[in-house]
């Protein structure tokens, strides 16, 4: 098997799509903070170190986790494998062979549809569990599947 280093990242949308998924949940956090200062501000400056926490959370998971996610996931494609690289902290490369190609599904949450993505997991018979290529454009997403589909009818073989 020849070791291909994936070359295609992500959908140009995806660090806007991550930012705001990261973000909605900062959004409570702030609210309740808010929440709290109104109903007891006797204690200013534990309001002003969880503020500080707070803007530090956001600047971290908001803007640098999923420039810096961009930066790293990639995935590929051959006759023989499905290749792909991902996370943002700890990093982890995975190549999935055709042969082991049990199932290929498309995942779309809410924040997916609304900018077009899709997400792709390619189950395997391994026990490292599925391959996931994530924040695709949908037509990619889509052509991803029927290639990979297409690929794995080829081999006529059982990945089980």
């Amino acid at each position: 098997m020849n070791l291909v280093d994936p070359a295609h990242p992500p959908s140009r949308k995806a660090p806007l799509v991550w930012a705001i998924g990261a973000a909605i949940p900062w959004a409570f956090a702030v609210a309740a903070q808010l929440v709290w200062v109104a109903l007891d501000p006797r204690t200013v400056w534990l309001h002003v170190l969880l503020a500080a926490v707070t803007v530090l959370g956001i600047a971290v998971s908001v803007v640098v986790a999923p420039l810096w996610r961009y930066r790293v996931h990639r995935w590929d494609l051959d006759p023989t494998a499905v290749y792909t690289r991902s996370g943002w902290l700890v990093q982890e490369r995975r190549i999935a062979p055709i042969s082991r190609v049990q199932t290929v599904d498309t995942y779309r949450g809410p924040l997916d549809r609304l900018f077009g993505l899709a997400n792709v997991t390619v189950t395997t018979a391994s026990s490292a569990g599925a391959v996931r290529i994530v924040a695709l454009d949908s037509a990619v997403a889509d052509a991803v599947v029927a290639r990979l589909t297409d690929i794995a009818a080829l081999g006529g073989e059982d990945a089980t």
